[in-house]
């Protein structure tokens, strides 16, 4: 995310999420901005430092972001596999940390992949937050036990400054997602109103009547009802039909 904000160690980790929850465009960029400045909150000296962070939301496919490819795959893997000290740390409510992928037996699919990856050592803690979803930020290191207890206390620091910015973007996000089925389904029905009206008229019947017609021709056809609605409409019309909310 290009919003002109420099992500650097010294800020203070709740400031600069604030200015990255008023600066992203939605839920996707602001991770992708959270995972950029968790990955600086752990670094120091040479010590490189991959970051990544997972969102489980209910009937809805996780959110991954991270700070490189190979961030991102790892994250990904634990998800769909359900292997991982990211995962356990959303089940336990937990930091977890892995100390050496090499020897380290107890996320067998998550180690294979690491090792692959270069990926020797992490650290997974979730972010608290105040509904069913579940958020952790995982990092990353080429280097076995690259997480002594000083950086664990840093990244459970994050993960509390991070808490707040991110419940506040994610019930915007379920704001955003209500807007969008309410929309949704008033174009629907209002498609399927229009296709009874000229059902009604070709027919000389009731609404209810026509709306049965309908149905019935949408479960013979194996169609939605929306769209047998939509093909009764361009049939009817030489154009095509839209529906328009203000």
């Amino acid at each position: 995310m290009d919003d002109g904000l420099s992500v650097r160690p010294e800020v203070q980790a709740g400031s600069l999420l604030e200015h990255l929850l008023l600066a992203s465009g939605g839920l996707d960029e602001f991770l992708g901005g959270l995972v950029e400045a968790a990955a600086p909150a752990l670094s120091g000296g040479h010590l490189e430092i991959l970051a990544s962070v997972i969102l489980l939301r209910p009937r809805t496919k996780a959110t991954i972001a991270g700070t490189s490819q190979t961030a991102r795959r790892l994250a990904d893997i634990q998800c769909r596999f359900d292997d991982g000290p990211c995962m356990k740390a959303a089940t336990t409510g937990s930091a977890v940390g892995v100390e050496d992928s090499g020897v380290d037996a107890t996320f067998p699919l998550y180690s294979s992949a690491a090792l692959q990856k270069g990926i020797r050592s992490a650290l997974s803690v979730p972010i608290r937050l105040d509904g069913p979803e579940k958020a952790v930020v995982t990092y990353y290191s080429r280097q076995p036990g690259a997480f002594p207890q000083e950086k664990v206390e840093l990244a459970e620091r994050f993960a509390g400054e991070a808490s707040t910015p991110l419940r506040l973007a994610i019930r915007l996000a379920r704001l955003t997602d209500r807007a969008e089925h309410l929309a949704a389904a008033m174009e629907s029905r209002t498609t399927i109103d229009l296709a009874a009206g000229v059902i009604m008229s070709q027919n000389r019947c009731s609404q209810d009547e026509a709306i049965e017609i309908l149905r019935a021709a949408s479960t013979a056809r194996n169609m939605k009802l929306r769209d047998l609605a939509l093909n009764v409409l361009t049939s009817t019309v030489d154009a095509p039909v839209t529906t328009h909310f203000d």
